[in-house]
């Protein structure tokens, strides 16, 4: 905030507040009778607005909201660039009360940090902290029940993009994922798009009408292996998806495994590493238990 804008907000707060100081005290009445015929002349449908005092207690509650104000004012940043003698920030309160949280719930996630994710997946109050961490998380992308949507994967089932096992998944965690599925349609043609999106579906036992599925092999052949592999079933180092599993993380329609192929895709697995080592063990441990159910 620049000199000028800090000076400005400070002369505005200060005349308001003293020319409500004055107004309250240059329109108080002297010492009347509570009880007044005297009238402010105003008048609606016959009844007439008495011109009494304010209540003492009225009175004076409005000279300790002044007082209050000012004291404010002081101790904490209201008036421009100044920052209050207590020198109060919403970021110093927020370390504090972090650093509170650290130091009462670090013996809590002590107690997990050592064991394996395999056993602290068993573990019913570790999970129960895990649950919460994930909802606070993760549930914004992968839902609050972990089973995904358009885009999202499902992590309650056995299908893993960049692998499922317990360090695979920290991993995943602590650093992020980002997928690359490339946009082919200069390189194959309308007319290969459509073929190979036709010979992708027939993985799954997904029939496509009007495409040449010898057609789209050789174009798959040609293009595709390198990341999903010659059979389809892909290749977990580079986030490749099994296309063989009749698992869609974009649909599996014709028009949008099209899309796919035409435009590509760029999934994006944000880095949690700034939860820390002790709440990432804890919250693989918990995505971990989520597909235990299934083996």
């Amino acid at each position: 905030m620049s000199n000028f804008w800090s000076g400005y907000i400070i002369t505005l707060t200060l005349v308001f507040l003293f020319l409500t100081t004055w107004l309250l005290f240059a329109t108080r009445k002297g010492q009347r009778p509570d009880q007044t015929d005297s009238t402010t002349g105003h008048e609606y449908d016959g009844i007439a607005e008495l011109d009494n005092p304010l209540p003492r207690w009225w009175f004076m509650l409005f000279i300790a909201t002044l007082v209050f104000s000012a004291i404010y004012l002081v101790l904490y940043p209201g008036m421009g660039k100044w920052p209050g003698v207590l020198n109060w920030t919403q970021v110093n309160q927020y370390e504090r009360e972090v650093a509170r949280a650290e130091e009462q719930f670090a013996p809590i996630f002590a107690r997990y940090t050592d064991l394996p994710i395999s056993e602290v997946a068993r573990d019913e109050e570790a999970l129960r902290i895990g649950q919460r961490l994930f909802a606070t998380n993760c549930s914004v992308c992968h839902g609050s029940d972990a089973r995904g949507a358009f885009g999202f994967p499902n992590l309650t089932d056995n299908d893993w993009l960049w692998g499922g096992e317990p360090e695979q998944i920290l991993t995943t965690l602590r650093q992020g994922r980002q997928a690359a599925m490339p946009a082919w349609l200069a390189v194959v043609g309308e007319q290969g798009v459509r073929n190979v999106a036709g010979y992708v579906r027939s993985l799954s036992g997904l029939e496509s009408e009007g495409v040449d599925i010898d057609a789209g092999k050789q174009v798959f052949a040609s293009n595709c292996v390198a990341c999903h592999g010659p059979d389809g079933k892909g290749n977990p180092l580079l986030g490749a998806p099994n296309l063989t599993d009749d698992n869609w993380l974009y649909g599996s329609s014709m028009l949008q495994v099209q899309h796919s192929i035409r435009a590509g895709r760029n999934g994006n697995m944000p880095s949690q590493a700034h939860l820390g080592e002790d709440k990432l063990h804890m919250l693989a441990s918990y995505v971990y238990s989520l597909s235990l159910d299934d083996e």
